[in-house]
């Protein structure tokens, strides 16, 4: 039976200025992510397969382990707790740094529970994980232990499969399965166990959208199935949805729009595999009061008036007035009202690092580097209190 304990805030910033003061950052020592990661088990245990979301949120797509481009979501995006973030999955592999992208992941979703929430990938898997770079950085970095990707391997089982947003948009790492028309299907799955090799689990996390067919066709990629716009248009009918978000493919310009906005594509690894040179993005959802709960009207340029709307969610039109604009965001990004990708590019640490031969980094002594002065006592709010305003699929495993 899990025991639940918790690690107390100090020692959650403590590991956050680890993350983030130290560069490169200095990797946690095993009996921290063990704890981490029993802290987190104990939590999900009681989340179900599909969370329910509400708005404002900002969703994000793939990382794959480009720990500096995670840090320039939280800065262009906000951090939390001012942000609420929902990950789509694929935290690892690939990149330089998985084990600290997962890591600060980790950290924040514990001292954070309610403002970040992370659903699983295809690259949540041992098998996967194995293949694509996360186990054998997890050796280089630990000496040659792979307890840290026991640990970690076993929470991505807990991990739930999708998430409602505003109970009218749903969002899930891949896409649809011919095994399942319901959302209450996916609700009744085992997910505490290792992601199989077909079925409705496997579908959600490696199924894609494909614009040249209406139903479902075998994916090249070897699992799960390309679905069309009869196969979209059923599911969001039954389902009383409007729209799926969903991540999983690499985008050039960092996001694509399918059949008018009803699935939206977004990737957030800029440069993947610091060799692709794509943009990548980030979905902010304001709102979602398209769907007939609230009526909408301009009231003048850049300022939104919404009947029922929450103090908070008005207050975030404001600052978000600078780079929002309603109709140029619907036109062009192919998005609903309420919606827009925030675009951005990689990071020059990302360049650095090839340049100096980066592959994985071993473990980072000390280098007396001091905790930053900040106004705000939140560690991690202080750390991104000054940020910047910034703005052909392939498949890839």
């Amino acid at each position: 039976m899990t025991v639940p304990f918790s690690i107390p805030t100090s020692d959650l910033d403590y590991c956050l200025e680890q993350l983030l003061e130290h560069k490169p950052p200095k990797i946690l020592p095993p009996e921290t992510i063990h704890q981490l990661c029993h802290i987190l088990k104990t939590q999900l245990l009681a989340v179900p397969n599909i969370m329910s979301l509400q708005s404002p949120i900002s969703v994000v797509g793939d990382i794959h382990g480009q720990y500096h481009d995670l840090l320039e979501i939280f800065r262009i995006g906000g951090s939390p707790p001012n942000t609420n973030y929902l990950f789509l999955g694929d935290y690892v592999d690939r990149g330089y740094y998985s084990v600290e992208t997962i890591s600060l992941l980790l950290v924040l979703k514990i001292r954070y529970p309610n403002r970040i929430s992370l659903i699983r990938g295809n690259h949540e898997s041992r098998t996967i994980t194995t293949n694509y770079g996360f186990y054998t950085e997890v050796l280089n970095k630990y000496n040659g232990s792979s307890d840290v990707w026991a640990n970690i391997t076993d929470l991505f089982d807990y991990l739930p499969l999708g998430a409602t947003i505003d109970g009218t948009i749903f969002a899930c790492h891949g896409g649809l399965s011919p095994s399942c028309q319901q959302l209450d299907q996916i609700r009744a799955i085992d997910r505490f166990r290792e992601i199989p090799h077909d079925g409705i689990m496997a579908d959600l996390v490696w199924s894609d959208p494909d614009v040249e067919i209406v139903d479902f066709k075998l994916s090249p990629r070897g699992a799960g199935y390309l679905f069309g716009s009869d196969i979209m248009n059923k599911f969001c009918n039954d389902n009383n949805l409007v729209q799926m978000i969903r991540a999983h493919q690499l985008c050039n310009e960092g996001y694509t729009s399918y059949w008018k906005g009803k699935c939206l594509t977004v990737w957030s690894a800029p440069n993947y595999c610091y060799r692709c040179g794509n943009k990548a993005s980030v979905l902010e959802i304001l709102h979602s009061n398209y769907t007939g709960k609230a009526e909408t009207s301009i009231r003048s340029e850049g300022e939104v008036e919404v009947d029922g709307m929450s103090e908070s969610t008005t207050s975030l039109y404001d600052q978000h007035n600078f780079r929002f604009d309603k109709q140029k965001s619907q036109v062009d990004q192919g998005v609903l009202p309420g919606q827009f990708f925030n675009i951005f590019e990689a990071s020059k640490e990302n360049d650095e690092d090839t340049i100096n031969g980066k592959s994985v980094n071993g473990m980072n002594s000390s280098d007396g580097g001091e905790l930053k002065s900040g106004k705000n006592n939140d560690f991690f709010a202080a750390y991104f209190l000054e940020r910047p305003r910034r703005q052909h699929v392939e498949y890839f495993l």
